[in-house]
């Protein structure tokens, strides 16, 4: 089954995913942190959907999305890009971390943090390339 993306329900498989991963509870053993994942409109969105993800040492604990007009929870990071961006990063053609230093991708928050957890972020990557997504 496709999920849309973006949707409350593509991100609730994708934490599934994640929290099934091997790779990414190895890669984010040590990591702790919660993220805001702004998806911008462009010509292919109308309006800007937030995911919220609170990401605990290896695990997705919790995943919710929130509309532009809705209060969005206090995040340590808040990572944004536009939808079109936002496809290419699922779809591996950005980097993650490479996104935010060519600036396709902004980055909110610690970024040396965020940087020392490469792997963490590319083993998320993987993940969302797992769930079967049905983009618009």
């Amino acid at each position: 089954m496709a999920f849309n993306f973006p949707s409350k329900e593509w991100i609730e498989k994708f934490m599934e995913v994640v929290n099934n991963s091997p790779s990414y509870k190895e890669a984010a053993k040590t990591w702790e942190g919660d993220f805001l994942f702004v998806v911008e409109p462009d010509e292919k969105l109308d309006k800007k959907h937030i995911f919220y993800l609170d990401l605990w040492h290896g695990d997705c604990r919790s995943v919710d999305l929130f509309d532009e007009d809705q209060e969005l929870p206090e995040t340590e990071f808040e990572y944004a890009g536009s939808y079109s961006n936002w496809l290419k990063v699922i779809n591996g053609e950005i980097d993650p971390i490479k996104g935010i230093l060519t600036g396709k991708m902004k980055l909110k928050g610690n970024k040396g943090k965020v940087m020392r957890a490469a792997k963490a972020a590319m083993e998320l990557v993987n993940s969302a390339q797992k769930v079967e997504t049905k983009f618009l």
